[in-house]
């Protein structure tokens, strides 16, 4: 139920809140905060915001960079992670107009209000529904330096098979080893089902939660079905209560595709699925996996799309060191039922009308939540439009595991960017489905791609020690 401004009044009276905490977005995903006095919040403070400088965010505006932040109401939470009674929001990046304020078509929340809108305008549908899944690794210590002298990083997880030979650690998991393995291996368990009691708390309903296959230290959460927007504000959430709850365990979380050579990476699986009037779009008695011609093609749109769309996905040099063989990973751009080597995979489980989905499988949680579930929605719809057939343009369904197709068969088949700045390159290349209807402001998108290219680049002038390994002594 939405909150009124006197909703977060009578809050902030009931539950004795003494600050008011604003959390906002830059344009890698990552919160900021602004923090007031209760008695200093007030129905204005709704109505006129706070100011912000909008490019110390990131954002390349071509307005002048002072902006306001207008609060959500209906994001109000008390946060469980101040000593201090604090009441959380987050909101909208408002530009101050002569008679009223104009969104701010760079700002992250704005984009996604911007692509359902969108969507409704097309006809298609007027809500969709995502599920991201959250893989992630919990260290007991992990320390790194970037230095002249020292370029390094040492991490540990008590459970983990390289401290077999370690005296007193007790409860060693096997490489690889870890899915669903319980107590006492499990040493994580309290730590995760608090975190899913704050999510709980913060109106964010939660599935499950587990051992991933991992064996130092990786997990999965996963939420329920949502709307797009609000599981975009949830994504942030759920991140900020897995980091600080891991911090009051004496853990530190980490969301990074691939910590740890040779293990499992984790990704963000992201299932979705649109609605008509409350009546399910994609579902199809009669169709391949009883999925319509609609959902077909907006699988067409994702697998045109998926070079640039790594881009928004899988924002991170370290994403590419997960998209590799041999982990349940996706390497190949097409799809299939139940079946993790595709991009695209069809859960053979969701069987009723309203839960037939499918999942995107390459995105991983460096990603901005926003930039990415309206990417995702807008190369959806560029397939719905343009009627792309994911079967005629020989994406599959690949019914069959990929991994072990003969060479052959294998050099047959698209594959994914093997690096960021190659999907860089597809982005330059691909994004007018991006901008269409003024959703992705173009001069946004060149911003990011300058952004990360400048991060591709400072990262690859840093020695590795790898490559001591390799080539210090030729």
């Amino acid at each position: 139920m939405a909150k009124s401004i006197q909703d977060v009044l009578n809050l902030i009276k009931e539950k004795d809140i003494k600050m008011v905490d604003f959390k906002m977005v830059d344009i890698n995903g990552q919160y900021r905060h602004v923090t007031i006095p209760a008695e200093n919040f007030s129905e204005d403070t709704m109505k006129s915001g706070i100011g912000f400088d909008a490019s110390n965010y990131g954002y390349a505006v071509v307005e002048k960079s002072d902006m306001v932040f207008i609060p959500d109401p209906d994001t109000a939470v008390v946060d469980p992670f101040c000593e201090i009674a604090t009441l959380s929001m987050t909101g909208n990046a408002m530009i101050i107009g002569k008679e009223e304020n104009i969104p701010l078509a760079q700002y992250p929340r704005n984009i996604v209000l911007a692509a359902e809108k969108y969507m409704k305008d097309l006809g298609i549908a007027d809500t969709m529904l995502i599920l991201p899944e959250f893989e992630f690794y919990l260290f007991d210590q992990v320390g790194w330096e970037v230095a002249p002298n020292n370029i390094g990083v040492s991490l540990d997880a008590q459970q983990s098979y390289w401290n077999s030979g370690n005296e007193g650690r007790g409860c060693i998991v096997p490489k690889q080893k870890a899915y669903h393995i319980a107590k006492p291996f499990d040493v994580a368990y309290e730590c995760r089902s608090e975190m899913c009691m704050h999510m709980k708390d913060a109106g964010i309903e939660i599935n499950y939660h587990h051992p991933e296959v991992a064996a130092s230290g990786q997990f999965e959460i996963e939420p329920q079905l949502g709307k797009m927007s609000t599981m975009a504000d949830a994504t942030m959430m759920i991140k900020y209560i897995i980091h600080n709850t891991a911090m009051k365990y004496g853990k530190t979380a980490t969301f990074m595709p691939k910590p740890i050579y040779g293990e499992a990476g984790s990704g963000m699986h992201v299932h979705m699925l649109l609605l008509k009037d409350g009546e399910p779009v994609f579902s199809d008695d009669n169709g391949y996996a009883r999925l319509s011609e609609t959902a077909h093609y907006f699988m067409g749109g994702l697998l045109k799309h998926i070079a640039s769309l790594c881009a928004i996905t899988n924002p991170s040099t370290n994403s590419f060191k997960r998209l590799v063989p041999g982990y349940e990973a996706p390497v190949t751009v097409g799809y299939a039922t139940s079946n993790r080597s595709a991009v695209i995979r069809i859960p053979a489980y969701a069987k009723s009308p309203d839960k037939r989905r499918f999942e995107l499988r390459n995105p991983d949680a460096t990603c901005n939540p926003y930039f990415c579930y309206a990417a995702i929605l807008m190369a959806g719809l560029d397939g719905i439009k343009n009627k792309i057939d994911p079967h005629a343009n020989g994406w599959g369904p690949y019914d069959v595991n990929l991994y072990h197709l003969s060479d052959a068969e294998k050099a047959k088949l698209k594959h994914l960017p093997a690096s960021l700045d190659q999907a860089l390159d597809a982005l330059e290349k691909d994004n007018d489905y991006l901008t269409v209807g003024g959703v992705f402001p173009k001069e946004l998108i060149a911003n990011f791609i300058k952004n990360k290219r400048e991060e591709v680049r400072a990262l690859s002038l840093i020695p590795h020690p790898a490559e001591f390994d390799k080539y210090y002594n030729l």
